[in-house]
């Protein structure tokens, strides 16, 4: 199982950096919901690593961060992820507390599953966000991915 999570984070970080391109690219049209919403999907997988790995969370879940800051963030959450798959046991429970003191726990393969899943989900919304604002959506689809 740990081969196909190392699959799809490849398959996450190269999605990240192709929209990360054209932000970099079109600063001008990447304001408001584009960069919030990806600003959300790296602050969600900072959140789970450090979960994972028992360490002081960095951000919140609604940081925002600069088009310019965005592609070292996301480098960081990639081998950070890819570091934690060499090292833990995909079956491990993870006990993870809410800002609320609500206490939950996960196995670490549920957690992985859901970083790639949350992160697929609002890369469609920036999609429907770059096309509003005038951008072509970047082709985020796995099977074109795994085609190159």
């Amino acid at each position: 199982m740990k081969p196909i999570f190392k699959e799809l984070f490849d398959y996450n970080n190269h999605c990240n950096q192709k929209l990360e391109e054209v932000f970099l690219e079109h600063t001008d049209k990447v304001a408001g919901k584009i960069i919030k919403l990806y600003s959300h999907i790296l602050n969600a997988h900072q959140i789970w690593n450090h979960r994972m790995a028992s360490r002081d969370l960095v951000f919140s879940v609604w940081d925002m961060h600069t088009v310019q800051d965005v592609p070292a963030i996301n480098k960081v959450n990639y081998e950070q992820t890819q570091l934690l798959l060499d090292k833990i046991d995909l079956h491990n429970t993870i006990q993870y507390k809410m800002k609320d003191g609500r206490v939950f726990s996960k196995q670490t393969w549920e957690i992985l599953f859901h970083v790639i899943n949350h992160s697929t989900y609002h890369r469609a919304q920036i999609a429907t966000a770059c096309k509003e604002n005038g951008l072509t959506p970047v082709a985020t689809d796995y099977i074109l991915y795994e085609r190159k």
